[in-house]
């Protein structure tokens, strides 16, 4: 086995279910960056639908949790942004039952 690619990380974040829409983080669009650093370290850059999001910590634990699972990976850090703010695409929103 080898070192976990980009697929794989993204393959695990599609695991992780926005408790309040109840759709994954990668659909929703929430990871702005995925970046592989030196000694194992996964950078992901993300959003949420909200800046004022009550269940960010535990998404954010369990994205650290699922991801250090992956061979290769020694920590992950997780920079949370507000910009751009996040919007949600045409197919999400349809997808969601707001269009």
């Amino acid at each position: 086995m080898g070192i976990t690619t980009r697929e794989e990380v993204i393959n695990v974040l599609k695991t992780i279910i926005d408790p309040e829409i109840f759709i994954d983080i990668w659909t929703l669009g929430l990871i702005y960056q995925i970046e592989f650093r030196e000694n194992g370290i996964l950078y992901l850059q993300i959003t949420f639908t909200s800046a004022t999001c009550p269940l960010a910590p535990a998404i954010i634990e369990e994205i650290k949790q699922k991801t250090m699972l992956l061979e290769g990976i020694t920590n992950t850090e997780v920079e949370v942004v507000f910009q751009p703010p996040w919007q949600p695409s045409d197919e999400l929103k349809g997808l969601m039952g707001l269009l």
